[in-house]
Parts: C-alpha cells; structure tokens; sequence
C-alpha cells in the first residue's frame, strides 16, 4: 500500500510539475541535509525541488544540500503519530515550505504550511500545491485509487 501510493503522488507531480518545467521530483530515499554542525540529513518519501534551485545548485551526485520546497510523507502501518509529528515539525524548521502527510488507512492528507497552519484532507476534498507548486491540484480521492 505504501509503494503504491507513493508512486500515485510522485507520478501526478512529476507530470504536473516536467509539463511546466517548473522543477524537478525526487523519489524516496533522496537524502537532503536539513542541518549543519553536525549534518543532519533526512530522506522523504517524495519531494519537489523549484528549477530556480537545480540551476543554482545543479543535481548532486550525493545528498541535495538544502530542504525540498515541498516533502511528502507516507505513513507507514509501523508509524506512530508523535513520529510522524516530528518529522514534520523537522522538515518545517530545515526551510520545507510545504509538507504533507498521507495516510493511507484513514485515506486523509494532512497538509503542514508551517507549525500553526495545519489542515486535514478527507476524500471529498481537492490536495494543492499552493504557491509551492502554483496550480497543481488532485483530488485526494485520486491518491488512494486502486487501494481495497
């Protein structure tokens, strides 16, 4: 469940966001330092980097050295509710603009614009991607399709 869903989110950005040469997708295990001294690097399942940044910073060989714009998570059936707070709370401090969370058994997307603007998805609602990703939007319905 958590491939599939992952690979439906990274797939309609990806397409959303190469026809509009707006940036690029990065899949899961993509390391992006979030910290210095010491480094501290954190993998998303999935994450928009704006082309302003691939052509100032280019596409590393190792880890990216900045925060994504946008980072997504999936949860997994291990995780736990603090873990995935954390994370987020994580992503926001090291620069993540925007940050969702998707949780496929309550089939929500909760979306983190900063530490205090938090909002909950269900199925009947529409997932953006605000000014981060100006115009994409799905419906959070569509990320879960094909899941019993």
């Amino acid at each position: 469940m958590h491939g599939l869903v992952c690979q439906t989110v990274s797939g309609l950005l990806l397409d959303y966001v190469s026809s509009r040469m707006l940036g690029r997708i990065f899949a899961a295990e993509t390391g992006f330092v979030v910290s210095r001294n010491p480094d501290t690097v954190m993998a998303p399942d999935g994450a928009f980097v704006r082309e302003s940044r691939i052509k100032a910073l280019g596409v590393p060989r190792t880890y990216f050295p900045e925060a994504p714009a946008l980072a997504f998570e999936v949860v997994s059936p291990g995780d736990t509710v603090s873990e995935v707070a954390l994370k987020m709370r994580r992503w926001l401090a090291a620069g993540v603009e925007l940050a969702w969370v998707i949780d496929p058994e309550a089939r929500t997307v909760t979306v983190y614009k900063s530490p205090h603007d938090i909002a909950v998805l269900t199925e009947q609602d529409a997932l953006t991607g605000g000014e981060v990703v100006p115009g994409f939007e799905c419906r959070v319905a569509d990320l879960f399709a094909g899941l019993a």
